[in-house]
């Protein structure tokens, strides 16, 4: 794991134990991986409470609620359906934090509208949900996944830290 990726997850445990909050991550093609980089900040179970990885719609569906209404009309790689992700996240996992991901991470799957490194990605704090689409471009698989991780622990902490400014 690189270095910053390490601090951005360390960042968020504190900021999640600052004001008691708990965690979860619906995970798509991260595949787990911001879950991974979390759970290497020892003693991260106090605000950690698990991951759901949907790869597929028919997971995304069952386990984390996401219409099959949305995933039909807006595709499992849209704004909609992170936001459903998010949700579902937050509601089966008892928390009031969430980080959701969804998106093609090559070096196929990628069409014309959206071209491989097209990435949603999603922060849930409270009722607030912020989103952030990514064009990550074809750098490579494991490269596009690894700036997504990053790209969601820097997501969730912004919205963590908004509250302080508040």
């Amino acid at each position: 794991m690189k270095k910053h990726t390490n601090e951005l997850a360390v960042a968020v445990i504190e900021e999640l134990r600052k004001r008691g909050l708990r965690l979860a991550t619906a995970e798509s093609c991260t595949g787990g991986a911001v879950a991974s980089a979390i759970t290497t900040v020892p003693g991260c179970s106090d605000t950690f409470m698990g991951a759901i990885v949907a790869y597929s719609n028919s997971v995304k569906s069952r386990l984390l609620n996401v219409r099959e209404k949305t995933l039909e009309k807006h595709g499992a790689v849209s704004e909609e359906t992170i936001i459903e992700m998010v949700n579902g996240a937050t509601r089966q996992l008892g928390t009031e934090c969430a980080i959701a991901t969804s998106g093609i991470a090559g070096p196929g799957g990628g069409t014309i509208e959206k071209p491989v490194g097209t990435v949603w990605i999603a922060a849930k704090r409270g009722n607030c949900i912020t989103t952030k689409l990514l064009r990550l471009g074809n750098r490579g698989r494991e490269e596009n996944i690894a700036a997504t991780v990053e790209e969601a622990l820097e997501l969730i902490l912004g919205s963590l830290r908004r509250e302080e400014e508040r």
